[in-house]
């Protein structure tokens, strides 16, 4: 039998408690703390025990809102004849957001996974609270929010084996840095127990006879429900809510073995022993600080390369790096920006390692990054992009001299695993290889010139940055583009033409329309879904002087710009920032159909993913359809 609890006449501490819990997530981050007291003040807590049903399809509309506020809950679309993956939610996850709104029964089985506490908050009220808080509304409304939620927690337990194998799990704990456990006896108040933890500013407390012989434990985690929810006097002895059974390891047994521990029981500290005697504490957050990866150490060993072997093994690194934060949950935007920046680190110790061998003088000219990286949002599988402007006055002679090292550096990079560009846009080809003069005579052309064809070429070169040598060089490129495209109207009515050739995979109903390909029904996430938006956002900053070139600043602005409610600029960046995120997990994981990888099998998506994917290629829809509107009739 579900225990349920009302909550909307609680102490002032529970209330307090309770908001800052919940105001650590979306929507409720965003919140007045009196909208998310009236979210608290409607709320009914319910237990589910592990393995009971929360809400089915079964059970008709939904009634509530579901907040998880501990434990995990498990959702799975069973379909016949189809096999399908369940996907996980952890505590801070909102659901039955669709269902709620719609007014229809959910299509997935939410399951407990482990002892549950969820917060439900009525449909009725889920109105009210709309009127009241624009955020909260903003959240319900754009459905893709809720959605992306469920697909990043999915994501990062599908890349969280590869993130904990890549760590130095075979470490033996005693010879790692163990916390020296906080220690209180049975008898010791609660209130003196949790005033210790909050001094030493640590997520655990172990129940000792003598400091040894360990009673119990009480974690950060155990308070809100054994001691807040349950209103607890704090002069009670702390034997009363610890919890026993402590599960311990050896200083002889591994990293890895506590983090096989810490999942298996669904516990995050563990008592560690030497002959009998504690001797330590290591938690969950201890296990991922032993990463031998991070983007300092990353950054440093770039920077004190003096060769390619060297770098070469650097670019692995950054390979590695990347899979490891796909697999802690970094979102598809922080993670484009740190191989972005990485691989320009690693480009300009390349550039640096040349420069000395050819002598050059960086004042004197700059190396381009074009297309993604000039936009700061790369993937793992990239090629090269890039071109190289010099002052003007150099003789020809030191013109080749410019095109032997940009050879040099192409090739050192494609040596690293970034491969030679197919189209040839590199600084080695010697269209690509201009005084600034000429890159001026260059854009002006394809600005008031250009023809279809042209143009399609050209558009990678709007969206450019400096990464070694002299910035300032490009500064009068910048100023150029700003100011006259936006006053020939020809010239981004041929952009709007050219990008509207390529069309989001959905049919007249809504359905997506997949390529087969070995069998497969894929779509190429690239093609036909992130470079469409690329294309819609570099057109419009374009067309109004914005001088942003990463692709998620120029929706928001562009959202601005236009006038466009911010729920749906919003959605925009969402449906991106997913797109990016999918095209991440093909690159980091093991199979690519017929090598592709940017190209997913929708079939091998889970009900969430199928959902959000959807749902994206519809966001990209209506950007298109703005364009089309606004430049293309």
């Amino acid at each position: 039998m579900t225990e349920q609890v009302k909550i909307s006449s609680p102490s002032k501490s529970l209330f307090q408690n309770l908001r800052q819990q919940i105001m650590q997530d979306l929507p409720f981050s965003k919140m007045a703390e009196s909208d998310v007291d009236f979210f608290l003040s409607q709320s009914r807590e319910s237990y589910f025990a592990p393995k009971e049903h929360i809400l089915a399809p079964a059970d008709g509309p939904p009634e509530f809102l579901y907040l998880i506020r501990q434990g995990r809950v498990s959702g799975r679309r069973d379909i016949p004849g189809i096999e399908e993956n369940a996907f996980l939610l952890d505590a801070g996850s909102l659901f039955s957001i669709g269902s709620a709104f719609a007014n229809r029964p959910v299509s997935t089985v939410y399951t407990a996974v482990d002892d549950c506490f969820c917060l439900l908050f009525p449909v009725s009220a889920m109105r009210q609270l709309q009127g009241l808080s624009k955020p909260f509304n903003d959240f319900l409304s754009n459905r893709i929010w809720g959605l992306l939620q469920e697909s990043r927690t999915a994501l990062r337990n599908s890349f969280a084996s590869h993130a904990l194998a890549e760590q130095s799990l075979e470490s033996r704990l005693g010879d790692l840095r163990l916390k020296k456990p906080l220690c209180a006896k049975p008898t010791t108040s609660l209130r003196e127990a949790l005033t210790m933890i909050h001094e030493r500013k640590v997520g655990s407390i172990l129940i000792t006879e003598n400091e040894q012989d360990i009673l119990g434990i009480l974690t950060r985690y155990d308070v809100l429900s054994r001691v807040t929810l349950a209103n607890l006097d704090l002069n009670t002895p702390i034997s009363s809510v610890m919890s026993t059974g402590v599960k311990t390891l050896t200083v002889d047994d591994t990293a890895e073995m506590a983090g096989l521990l810490m999942s298996r029981f669904n516990i995050r500290h563990l008592p560690i022993t030497d002959r009998g005697q504690l001797v330590g504490i290591i938690s969950e957050r201890d296990l991922f600080s032993l990463q031998r990866l991070s983007l300092s150490n990353i950054s440093s060993a770039i920077r004190g390369s003096s060769d390619l072997q060297q770098l070469k093994k650097c670019a692995e690194d950054i390979r590695t790096f990347a899979l490891n934060l796909l697999g802690q949950g970094v979102q598809a935007r922080q993670l484009t920006v740190l191989i972005s920046h990485l691989n320009d680190v690693l480009t300009e110790q390349l550039i640096d390692i040349y420069i000395e061998r050819y002598q050059l003088n960086k004042s004197r000219f700059a190396w381009i990054s074009l297309g993604s990286e000039g936009r700061g949002e790369q993937t793992i599988a990239t090629d090269q992009d890039n071109a190289l402007v010099y002052e003007d006055g150099e003789s020809e002679e030191q013109r080749l001299i410019y095109l032997k090292f940009a050879r040099d550096v192409n090739e050192a990079l494609d040596a690293c695993g970034y491969p030679l560009c197919k189209g040839n846009i590199m600084a080695s080809n010697p269209e690509l290889c201009l005084t600034q003069k000429d890159w001026l005579i260059r854009f002006t052309s394809w600005i008031e010139h250009g023809n279809p064809k042209d143009l399609l070429n050209a558009s990678i070169f709007f969206d450019l940055r400096a990464i070694a040598g002299n910035a300032d060089l490009l500064t009068p490129l910048k100023q150029l583009v700003k100011t006259k495209a936006a006053s020939i109207p020809r010239f981004i009515k041929l952009l709007a033409d050219n990008a509207l050739n390529a069309r989001v995979p959905l049919n007249w109903l809504g359905a997506i329309e997949p390529t087969e390909i070995n069998g497969k029904k894929t779509i190429d996430l690239k093609l036909q879904g992130s470079a469409l938006m690329v294309d819609v956002a570099r057109i419009y900053s374009l067309a109004h002087g914005i001088d942003l070139i990463n692709t998620r600043e120029r929706l928001a602005a562009i959202g601005r710009a236009l006038n466009i409610p911010e729920a749906e600029s919003a959605a925009w960046i969402t449906a991106f920032e997913f797109l990016q995120t999918q095209r991440l997990a093909v690159q980091i994981g093991d199979v690519r159909i017929n090598g592709n990888p940017n190209a997913i099998d929708i079939d091998q998506l889970n009900s969430v993913d199928r959902s959000i994917l959807k749902e994206s290629l519809i966001r990209v829809r209506s950007l298109q359809q703005h364009l089309e509107l606004d430049y293309a009739r």
